[in-house]
């Protein structure tokens, strides 16, 4: 009798065991608050004094002089070309050639950027690196592109339509009043169809950014891992004034 009234007394713990696990929580209500970060917040010495020699050593890095700017330059300073479009043109060309020569054997024909990515202007005096993160915050990272005469025919028509200042470099537009092509060149020759061309612009473009589909359309990519800001602050170093100008790069005629 005793055993009958032990395994009836476990066999109604284990039923009241087995019936709690299966309770149910059902979520009521979420509250939230809005936490404001400002001066009222006072600083945590121990991380301030944990932070201080890092924050100093960026600060050394980005505001190191690397060159002057004689004046303002901005993307807002010409119509079809502009001097900062044509400075960071013409800094991918010049900085990125290097490295896809020692790479390929091959020479980069021309550079094709886009407005929107001059996202600061270079200020009148001391240019830094900070001057390039401002200028180009973005990650966007150099790539060449294999294409052959008729596939840069797409790049102008696309050129024409926008009516944009673009920064190119290596390639020389001449439209008249009605944006049709009076004369393209590239190094100062004739754009052949079947020749191949090998142009230089970022990732961010190749991918169809900017309404730039014609790149994908063409032939072979060269990824060259080099991002445009580390190639303007390489650029930077190594020359002490910065004077570019508005030219005829890519003009409109009467």
């Amino acid at each position: 009798m005793k055993n009958i009234i032990c395994r009836v007394f476990y066999s109604l713990i284990f039923l009241i065991l087995l019936s709690s696990c299966k309770k149910e929580n059902h979520l009521i209500k979420i509250e939230g608050a809005r936490i404001e970060i400002n001066d009222s917040i006072s600083d945590n010495p121990d991380i301030e004094n944990f932070i201080k020699p890092y924050r100093e050593n960026v600060k050394k890095n980005l505001d190191s002089v690397l060159a002057y700017a004689p004046k303002t330059y901005s993307k807002g300073d010409g119509k079809l070309n502009t001097a900062i479009g044509n400075l960071m043109a013409d800094i991918v060309l010049e900085q990125a050639n290097p490295v896809f020569k020692s790479r390929t054997g091959k020479t980069i024909s021309m550079v094709l950027l886009n407005y929107g990515g001059i996202r600061a202007p270079i200020p009148k005096g001391n240019v830094t690196s900070r001057t390039a993160y401002q200028v180009m915050p973005f990650e966007n990272s150099i790539v060449v592109i294999e294409m052959k005469g008729n596939h840069i025919k797409k790049l102008i028509e696309y050129l024409q339509k926008a009516q944009q200042a673009h920064p190119i470099s290596g390639l020389k537009l001449t439209v008249d009043t009605n944006f049709e092509v009076v004369k393209a060149l590239i190094n100062d020759k004739e754009i052949e169809d079947e020749e191949t061309y090998f142009v230089a612009t970022n990732d961010y473009l190749y991918n169809g950014g900017s309404e730039m589909y014609f790149f994908k359309q063409s032939g072979k990519l060269y990824t060259l891992n080099y991002k445009i800001r580390n190639a303007m602050i390489d650029y930077f170093k190594k020359v002490d004034t910065i004077a570019p100008i508005v030219d005829d790069r890519f003009v409109q005629i009467n």
